[in-house]
């Protein structure tokens, strides 16, 4: 069973060097331009397990007579479940349309033509999410009018904590796409991003 929350370009690495751009056949697709790093996964991965954990427990209640415990059980699982599939799908994801941005429990759709800039500077990010913040990268957007989007992607997230490469070919891919769609690199009457050598 295909999983399309997972797919991220099986040969990105082969063909990023070829087209940059927009490296597949179908702009107007939804997909992410990365695959999920092995924290994601792995948090996801331990949810899931939990949650098999659960719905186990619940059928054993429903065994034993006591269907509302085990219909309560059931919904944790169901939640659980649902929570790990989010976790996973939680990213940048492109298309000829715009750039969405998906957190946790909200997910925000930009179109092209309202991104003023698009660059990579060095700030001060959260480690795989949490409060504490380190010195790193972060690729950051801004709007034509309104707040500029929280950072798309840093070098500290779980997709990307340890794997540097795989952090600039995704930057360089979404800068790509931007470029693609007439949004500026770089801050507006500026020279370009602030990338660390």
């Amino acid at each position: 069973m295909p999983l399309p929350f997972l797919t991220a370009d099986r040969d990105l690495d082969d063909r990023a060097a070829e087209t940059p751009a927009l490296p597949h056949d179908e702009p107007d697709h939804w997909r992410r331009p990365y695959r999920p790093g092995p924290w994601r996964v792995g948090a996801a991965a331990v949810l899931l397990l939990l949650a098999s954990f659960v719905l186990l427990s619940a059928m054993i209640i429903a065994m034993a007579g006591s269907l509302p415990g085990a219909g309560a059980c059931a919904l944790i699982g169901v939640l659980l479940t649902a929570l790990a599939v989010r976790l996973v799908r939680v990213g940048v994801w492109v298309s000829a349309q715009g750039l969405r941005q998906v957190n946790l429990l909200r997910t925000t759709t930009t179109p092209w033509n309202a991104l003023a800039s698009v660059r990579t500077l060095q700030q001060p990010v959260r480690w795989l999410g949490l409060p504490r913040t380190v010195q790193g990268q972060a690729l950051i957007v801004e709007r034509a009018q309104g707040a500029p989007l929280r950072p798309l992607i840093t070098d500290h997230s779980g997709d990307f904590l340890a794997r540097p490469e795989s952090f600039e070919q995704a930057t360089d891919v979404l800068e790509a796409w931007a470029s693609e769609h007439g949004v500026p690199q770089g801050r507006p009457g500026g020279s370009g991003s602030d990338r660390l050598p």
